[in-house]
């Protein structure tokens, strides 16, 4: 599974909130590590509305947006460290993640998707000598 840069800003979520996605797009973080059977990744979006998150697969792409509510209070800022707005993230899945059982489940400002892993198809690893 991979972060696929070119296309985090992939989907047409309408000129309304397109501002939102280009300013913000990588102001929700994400980790991401393995488990016996799944992939689980932990999107840092703390003060967001459960409601709002939208969470797509199309071919091989997970994309996870995130559509602030309209009349969303925008105050006059004195410091200002991390956003509540919109955003955009795509990923790449392989072959070995089975698309139609993700989940996510979204809890003290973390959406937590899982990504099971179909058994038998997990990737094959080996070293690659540097010369």
């Amino acid at each position: 599974m991979n972060y696929n840069q070119s296309c985090a800003a992939k989907g047409n979520y309408g000129n309304r909130h397109q501002h939102l996605f280009n300013r913000s797009m990588e102001r929700a973080a994400v980790n991401i590590y393995k488990t016996g059977n799944s992939y689980e990744m932990l999107v840092f979006a703390p003060g967001r509305i459960r409601e709002n998150f939208n969470l797509d697969v199309k071919g091989n792409e997970l994309t996870i947006s995130y559509v602030p509510p309209e009349g969303f209070p925008r105050p006059e800022w004195i410091k200002r460290e991390y956003s509540r707005g919109g955003f955009v993230r795509t990923f790449t899945l392989d072959e070995s993640i089975d698309a139609t059982a993700i989940s996510a489940k979204y809890t003290d400002g973390v959406l937590l998707v899982s990504l099971p892993v179909i058994e038998g198809k997990e990737g094959v690893q080996h070293k690659i000598p540097v010369g």
